[in-house]
């Protein structure tokens, strides 16, 4: 009889499963399908998006006063360029396309939700691209420019007897550099909503954080210098925004728990008020 029973369970159970691997390979399908098409738009102006990858080193250029017409950057070897531009293609693919992933993800994850925990995660669905766009915002217009020019000022090009160095970057090298970066401090800057999240789950706590604080600066100088190049500027470009997320989450955790306090004073005012009422 007991095993009669654990079959029609499994036979009850069997049919939501199934429906969950059907909705999940239809979100796998859309998710795929859109990274697939901006990955060929992409490729198809891979050139253009190339040259404006290259805007921060024109910058530094500019900056370290260099009298060149145009920029120059090689390939040495015939395939270089090809898969350099698909590389790009496949960046530029998924920065595109994460807006559709994100949303078949929370489309899948969402209905085993409660509709308070779907409006508590919202926030942070929509925050997370918004701290990445400045992460990278600030490897473009201010990081990428600053490290090309402290490269830059390297070189041995003045008149004189001495032998002529010159910065030649090569384009997958480049790509490369400023890919790494990019990712580097999109990740870095998801702090504040790791830290948020995990607050509002009592994973961790605003005095936590404080009293682990001077770890956290050893650990943010070792993640800067395995997640970048290894030159000092790098390293310390990254490390310094990581330092001051990490003072930002320390603010938002104390923001989460006052929130949590409050609701919780909240109830105990409705429940004290609620229980003459009942007894009556």
């Amino acid at each position: 009889m007991s095993s009669a029973r654990d079959e029609s369970e499994i036979e009850a159970s069997s049919a939501p499963l199934i429906e969950h691997l059907i909705e999940l390979r239809s979100r796998l399908m859309w998710s795929i399908g859109g990274f697939f098409v901006a990955f060929l738009v992409c490729f198809f102006f891979a050139k253009q998006l190339f040259n404006i990858l290259v805007q921060p080193f024109k910058w530094a250029v500019h900056w370290a006063g260099l009298a060149q017409d145009k920029v120059e950057l090689i390939y040495t070897a015939p395939q270089e360029f090809f898969f350099t531009q698909i590389k790009l293609a496949m960046f530029g693919g998924l920065v595109i396309a994460f807006p559709l992933i994100a949303a078949q993800i929370y489309k899948f994850v969402a209905p085993g939700l409660y509709k308070n925990e779907r409006n508590a995660f919202l926030p942070f669905l929509i925050a997370s691209p918004i701290l990445f766009i400045m992460g990278g915002a600030l490897v473009y217009f201010f990081f990428t420019p600053m490290v090309m020019w402290f490269f830059l000022s390297m070189q041995q090009v003045g008149p004189g007897n001495e032998v002529q160095i010159s910065l030649l970057p090569k384009v997958s090298e480049y790509l490369s550099l400023i890919m790494t970066l990019i990712f580097s401090f999109g990740l870095v800057f998801q702090l504040p909503v790791v830290t948020t999240l995990m607050a509002r789950v009592g994973l961790l706590t605003s005095q936590g954080l404080r009293e682990k604080r001077k770890w956290a600066i050893v650990l943010a100088f070792v993640v800067a210098a395995v997640l970048t190049p290894p030159d000092p500027m790098s390293q310390i470009g990254l490390a310094v925004p990581t330092i001051i997320l990490y003072e930002v989450s320390i603010w938002a955790a104390r923001m989460v728990e006052k929130k949590r306090d409050e609701e919780k004073l909240a109830a105990e005012k409705d429940e004290d008020g609620s229980t003459p009422s009942a007894a009556t």
